[in-house]
């Protein structure tokens, strides 16, 4: 299964750190692409390439507006699951967007326009509650890929983190430049 999440309404002044840990969640837990929405903001795409480098190649950063964003993908037979806390439950969605094989995740910064919740194929409440966009993301894509998405490995990592109880186990891959 492909997912690629939009992340609505960067405001550059505002919202760098919350756009960034979207960007992290979504790659951590199984996206393969972020499209960053609003304000230019080269500071974002900085982030996750740093990442990237280090932890391996997880997730592409583009930056679109919505609008445009949207009418792509559903031209191109994908089907949009917008995150919202005034959907149906995830419980009652999950089924029928695990049957799907290209799934884009509109998550919102700003108040989202009308025309969304139309758009959407699914519009679904992460608990129905007001509630962070980040949580939200990371609900959906643990239960979207019924925790799988935890065991997954990412190619050309420079550094792996070796679980452990206690302490940090990182082990070196690869040489790095500059710092570990």
């Amino acid at each position: 299964m492909k997912v690629h999440v939009l992340r609505f309404g960067h405001r550059k002044k505002r919202d760098i750190r919350v756009t960034s840990h979207c960007a992290l969640v979504a790659r951590a837990l199984g996206a393969e692409r972020i499209i960053i929405d609003g304000d230019k903001d080269d500071k974002a795409e900085k982030t996750l390439k740093g990442v990237n480098e280090r932890f391996g190649q997880g997730i592409k950063v583009e930056q679109k507006a919505w609008k445009k964003t949207l009418k792509e993908y559903k031209n191109k037979g994908w089907k949009i699951a917008h995150l919202t806390m005034y959907g149906e439950t995830l419980a009652k969605a999950m089924p029928a967007v695990r049957k799907e094989k290209r799934i884009l995740v509109f998550v919102g910064a700003e108040k989202v326009p009308g025309e969304v919740y139309k758009i959407a194929d699914w519009n679904i409440g992460i608990g129905n509650q007001p509630h962070s966009e980040i949580a939200a993301l990371a609900i959906f894509l643990h239960e979207l890929f019924e925790g799988k998405e935890l065991e997954r490995k990412f190619p050309k990592a420079k550094v792996e983190i070796i679980p452990c109880q206690k302490g940090k186990n990182v082990r070196q891959l690869q040489k790095s430049k500059g710092k570990s």
